[in-house]
């Protein structure tokens, strides 16, 4: 099965301090020792580069040049695929925000959930998983 990565089990994921550490990496281990795969599109990269920089957010950031390493990693690990928007996706995303009354805090995740869906991705590794239940289609592993 592949799995949509969303910003925040990405950022959990990597950052030791974060209170999900543990439990994400914990389930990114289990799904990775299933063979499963993972959806990774570009908008996600810039978002955690921005977010694990941040010293508002954590005590010890990383530099800019470690958050590119890291996420230059992940953009080319062996399980997973790139999921770039289409115009397929971008009709979704209009559509979507138009149907369900979105604001302008919503439009990253409402560009993830329709790329993601333009690709076939049902299944979201995230931590606001409430932000995407309203697009319907998502499973969130646990």
């Amino acid at each position: 099965m592949t799995h949509g990565l969303d910003t925040s089990f990405l950022v959990a994921v990597e950052v030791s301090s974060h209170a999900e550490h543990a439990n994400c990496r914990t389930r990114f281990q289990r799904l990775l020792k299933a063979e499963d795969t993972f959806s990774l599109a570009p908008q996600i990269l810039a978002e955690f580069i921005h977010i694990v920089t941040d010293p508002r957010r954590f005590s010890s950031p990383l530099t800019l040049e470690q958050a590119i390493g890291r996420a230059e990693i992940w953009w080319n690990a062996a399980e997973v695929v790139h999921a770039f928007p289409t115009a397929e996706s971008t009709l979704l995303f209009l559509g979507w925000l138009e149907e369900h009354k979105l604001g302008r805090k919503r439009l990253l995740d409402t560009m993830l959930a329709s790329t993601l869906q333009a690709s076939g991705v049902t299944s979201l590794l995230t931590l606001n998983r409430d932000d995407f239940v309203v697009f319907g289609g998502f499973t969130f592993p646990k």
